[in-house]
């Protein structure tokens, strides 16, 4: 298995452990106002660098590193950009000073 796979897998299991960890406390506070950001988290963050990662493991004879790696930053750096600004969104505030959401 290429090391960008393993990174993509790796990845998904930090995203999936934040994403169940913020499940149990909504679920404890019984309030679900982030209840999109959290799924999202667990879709683009498990979901989607699980797909890549068995995609890169699965082609790994025609894969061009430096194109995977390329992937891997951009999908990594839009998870972590998008799920707080997303947040931040739901929370209420000013969607003119959040990253990423046009208003």
């Amino acid at each position: 298995m290429p090391r960008v796979s393993a990174a993509f897998f790796a990845l998904g299991v930090v995203y999936l452990l934040m994403g169940m960890m913020w499940g149990m406390y909504m679920g404890g506070a019984e309030d679900f106002t982030m209840m999109p950001a959290h799924a999202h988290l667990n879709l683009l963050g498990w979901v989607t660098m699980a797909i890549y990662g068995t995609l890169y493991a699965l082609t790994h004879a025609s894969l061009s590193p430096k194109l995977a790696w390329t992937n891997f930053i951009l999908a990594a750096g839009g998870v972590a950009v998008m799920i707080p600004s997303l947040a931040l969104y739901l929370g209420g505030r000013d969607a003119k000073f959040i990253p990423g959401i046009v208003s």
